[in-house]
């Protein structure tokens, strides 16, 4: 594995997300990995696994729909 490459790919990737946090999907892996979750994590750490290929970037919808079931959880502040 060529690390400057890999590197290369993360920087590019995060280059790419605008927000500092962003909301990615999980792929099925052969380790057991399971697809489908959501979760938000900053941006390097979302463009590491991407090229990793354990996660992808949701989509628009899926982001807005990921924030819609977040909203309700955060407790009220007085």
């Amino acid at each position: 594995m060529d690390l400057r490459n890999y590197y290369q790919k993360v920087k590019d990737i995060a280059s790419k997300i605008a927000d500092n946090c962003t909301v990615i999907v999980s792929l099925e892996t052969a380790d057991g990995g399971k697809a489908g979750t959501q979760t938000e994590v900053p941006r390097a750490l979302a463009a590491k696994m991407i090229v990793d290929g354990i996660a992808r970037l949701a989509t628009p919808e899926e982001r807005q729909a990921f924030h819609a079931r977040k909203a309700p959880a955060q407790p009220a502040t007085k």
